[in-house]
């Protein structure tokens, strides 16, 4: 091995790994994750072009609520307006350009930290004040930029790319697959954000395998997951799904009695669905719990971390309590996946490592860096 070779196109390596049928496949190699040059092709060609979603629409359900976060370098807000609408669009002052709101919260108007010049939910400019000696100054000329929004069962999706295909059109597949789940009819219970020490797509493909979960999970999960009992089928190009049974005595994570919608197995099947580049799902009949992506750097992942009920199990009153429970076992169940996908990219980062072959529990992940070389080359 030359310790010192000149390092190879990243996005060349990824494209080379991916051409070889999933059966001889390997992981995908260390530049993928450690390179800026690669992180430069995902900004511009995935997270600029792409939907990312930004949570539940029950999680802005009030006019004035409102999230913030920065999506491929621009800092974006999304917030309900009085009429009931989402709007995403620029958090950044048409003025001296400073940024507007932070974190998540509930506002009747928007108004800058810095000078005080005053926005409405729609992003138009409400008032500005000492402007009145501006001869050019016309208050009507000024709006935050507006950026594409939409709803899709229940999930919001933001985009810059103004041409983006409609998410409803983009997975059509993922809604006729998990169809009897009703996903709409789920509501946040909870939503957190954090920062990990680890590539994005490190933390991506953690979810889309659960190969891992005896091993990383052996304190919480682990001792419930059959490997044999999942089933890992080839993907189509815009999302990745494993499922897995869950027993029947885990009453919040199946069907409610009063769902006629499920049948069979169906009715105690979990859904773990990855849909590009970076919401993943757990999905229950009972249940959801999910992590959006973005990242910082090469080197660190910022999390959104969300999750609650089907509405079916509103009015039972012991739901609360079990759910509470859960949400106790996802906590932690987080910080094992923390130190798991943190010592991954700490290996990656090292000269003697590299990537061995996937297992066919691996399948989703395969099909992940094969969307990812299609979109880094343009596609």
């Amino acid at each position: 091995m030359n310790l010192h070779s000149p390092p190879l196109d990243p996005v060349a390596e990824l494209a080379a790994m991916v051409a070889v049928p999933f059966e001889q496949a390997h992981a995908m190699p260390k530049s993928v994750y450690t390179s800026e040059i690669f992180l430069a092709a995902e900004l511009e060609h995935v997270f600029r072009k792409e939907w990312h979603c930004v949570g539940r629409a029950s999680g802005l359900a009030n006019p004035g609520d409102y999230l913030t976060f920065e999506l491929a370098g621009q800092p974006l807000m999304v917030i309900r307006d009085r009429d009931g609408t989402l709007h995403a669009q620029s958090n950044v002052c048409l003025h001296r350009m400073s940024t507007l709101l932070e974190g998540r919260g509930n506002r009747k108007s928007i108004s800058c930290p810095y000078h005080g010049w005053t926005y409405n939910t729609d992003g138009s400019l409400r008032g500005a004040p000492a402007m009145t000696r501006n001869a050019g100054f016309c208050k009507e000329d000024y709006k935050l930029p507006q950026v594409r929004c939409e709803t899709w069962l229940g999930w919001v999706f933001v985009s810059l790319n103004p041409d983006v295909e409609p998410v409803a059109n983009r997975l059509a597949e993922v809604e006729s697959l998990i169809g009897a789940f009703d996903m709409v009819n789920y509501t946040e219970w909870f939503n957190e954000s954090f920062v990990w020490n680890t590539n994005w797509k490190v933390l991506a493909e953690n979810f889309m395998e659960s190969y891992h979960l005896p091993v990383c999970h052996a304190g919480t999960i682990g001792g419930l997951s059959k490997l044999d009992e999942m089933v890992c089928p080839p993907s189509p190009k815009t999302f990745n799904y494993h499922t897995i049974l869950k027993e029947p005595h885990f009453r919040i994570a199946g069907a409610h009695p009063s769902n006629a919608r499920m049948a069979g197995d169906l009715r105690r099947t979990t859904f773990l669905l990855a849909l590009y580049p970076s919401l993943l799902i757990t999905l229950t009949p009972g249940y959801f719990w999910y992590l959006s992506l973005l990242p910082k750097g090469v080197a660190q992942v910022h999390v959104t971390f969300g999750g609650g009920m089907c509405n079916d199990f509103l009015d039972d009153m012991d739901v609360p309590e079990l759910f509470r429970q859960l949400k106790d076992l996802l906590d932690k169940v987080n910080v094992e996946d923390k130190g798991c996908t943190e010592r991954v990219y700490r290996g990656l980062t090292s000269e003697l490592a590299a990537p061995g072959h996937l297992s066919h529990l691996e399948r989703p992940n395969f099909d992940f860096a094969t969307y990812l070389s299609r979109m880094t080359q343009g596609g």
